[in-house]
């Protein structure tokens, strides 16, 4: 069963990337430059709370695969990080892209028994949710 407070704040998560969105889709023009920059941070924000969540299921992890995976846990912040650097609208696509592609670790983690049974289904309507709005964010920047 799905821990209920983790489903209603998941969700609830997902309300600042989708306001970006609409503000960038229909709200005044002043306000684009700062939906496009607030849904890429919150975008970046989300990537490096992902990781610690994957750095806190490593630590279960046998020694054998600890290193792997905490090198993998690192990995979104740093990617958010340089890809936040770059300038226009590419780096909402592809910050967008690599949410979308963080579901491949998830599923590692739920093979390998180190995450709870019902991760996923948390994790893949979270993850597409915002992989969605981060891109269509930036497919409107274009």
């Amino acid at each position: 069963m799905l821990y209920r407070p983790a489903f209603l704040l998941g969700y609830a998560g997902l309300l600042p990337a989708f306001l970006c969105l609409l503000a960038a889709a229909f709200g005044p023009a002043a306000w684009h430059d700062l939906a496009y920059r607030t849904g890429g941070l919150y975008a970046g924000l989300i990537l490096s709370f992902l990781g610690g969540s994957w750095w806190a299921l490593a630590t279960r992890a046998p020694a054998r695969q600890a290193l792997r995976l905490h090198t993998i846990a690192v990995m979104p912040t740093l990617m958010a990080l340089a890809l936040l650097m770059l300038p226009g609208p590419w780096q909402l696509v592809l910050l967008g892209s690599l949410v979308a592609a963080t579901l491949v670790v998830d599923r590692l983690l739920v093979r390998q028994r180190l995450a709870p049974d019902h991760w996923m289904k948390l994790r893949v309507p979270l993850s597409i949710g915002l992989a969605a709005a981060t891109t269509g964010l930036g497919l409107l920047a274009l």
